[in-house]
């Protein structure tokens, strides 16, 4: 067999190798003391940080279940506030179908009578309209608006301005900043 020589770099290596094992070893016996020391906590300072951990945890919980309650009741406000909505929205509609109602239980009304009937109903939906805060877009003469208008027709008058509202087929209706119904025109030039 034969013999490996060993210069004075292979001894250097070794001898640091054999420095690292030894400081490692040292080390690893450090970090084992360390964390016996660790795991010795005095029993008053371990019952104090259950109860801190306790404490803790039903403060979150706490938390959790005022939240479950407040998404809760949130949405029981919302679905109260649509349904009183639609309740008002209903009750102040009512009194024109009672009318309508009324017109049609007529028997012996003349053509004339009846379309004074449709007028005053007619009136009774603007004025319900008007209690709600709904209101009428799109007349004659007016700019026209893509935003509140749609354009279906196109008429060449040389008596009207540019983009100027000819006729109305459909009215349109706003409540507040929102359109309900985009009112049908005709648009000149």
């Amino acid at each position: 067999m034969a013999e490996e020589k060993q210069t004075p770099e292979t001894e250097a290596a070794q001898e640091t190798a054999a420095e690292a094992e030894t400081e490692a070893a040292a080390e690893e016996k450090k970090e084992k003391s360390r964390k016996k020391k660790k795991e010795t906590v005095p029993k008053e300072d371990y019952d104090k940080l259950l109860k801190e951990m306790d404490a803790a945890r039903e403060q979150h919980l706490r938390v959790l279940a005022e939240y479950d309650n407040f998404r809760k009741r949130s949405a029981a406000e919302k679905t109260a506030t649509y349904n009183n909505a639609v309740s008002d929205t209903v009750n102040a509609i009512l009194p024109v179908a009672d009318n309508i109602d009324r017109a049609l239980a007529q028997e012996n009304a003349s053509a004339e009578d009846m379309k004074k009937g449709v007028e005053m109903i007619a009136n009774q939906f603007r004025a319900s309209f008007e209690k709600l805060g709904i209101r009428e877009i799109g007349a004659a003469g007016e700019p026209f608006d893509p935003a509140l208008h749609n354009a279906v027709a196109h008429v060449d008058d040389e008596s009207l301005g540019e983009n100027v509202i000819a006729a109305v087929f459909q009215k349109g209706y706003m409540l507040g900043d929102k359109v309900v119904r985009h009112a049908m025109v005709s648009v000149a030039n």
